[in-house]
């Protein structure tokens, strides 16, 4: 069974940008019960993902890719709004690759990082501009942050 394990921090200085590639994602939610359903279009693609109840800091993931078009129709008349949008850049540090998301729309001003793991309990070298850890802040999924954003003004 395929499982994501990450761990997230707030962003506190623009330190990552140097050498950032972008990519623009809108993302909701069809369900963000038990399960969390999600349609998301990165740039001219897009995919449908099935995530279980986290555990710590993993939960089992299951992504596929879906036509861009029922991505879009879905985006805009079964999701929630407000709807994700974000640019994330992806940026190597330490031999990993950081994701970092800057959010837009409702979330306009948040700014957050996150890394992949092989396992919980894997070393993770931190960069400098990475801040506080958000891992186990249910605040910060944004499945959460579609339901109750988190822009500037309510940092």
């Amino acid at each position: 069974m395929p499982v994501e394990i990450e761990r997230k921090f707030l962003v506190k200085s623009a330190g990552w940008r140097a050498g950032a590639r972008a990519c623009t994602i809108r993302q909701g939610y069809l369900s963000s019960g038990g399960a969390t359903v999600r349609i998301r279009i990165a740039d001219a693609e897009a995919f449908i993902t099935v995530k279980g109840k986290t555990e710590g800091i993993a939960r089992a993931e299951f992504e596929y890719p879906i036509p861009l078009a029922d991505a879009q129709a879905m985006l805009e008349t079964l999701c929630a709004q407000p709807l994700i949008e974000k640019t994330r850049y992806a940026v190597e540090h330490a031999g990993r690759t950081w994701t970092v998301d800057v959010f837009e729309g409702e979330n306009d001003g948040l700014v957050m990082a996150e890394v992949e793991l092989q396992g919980a309990d894997e070393h993770v070298e931190l960069p400098d501009w990475a801040g506080e850890e958000v891992t186990d802040d249910p605040r910060y999924r944004n499945s959460s942050l579609a339901k109750a954003p988190l822009g500037t003004a309510d940092l």
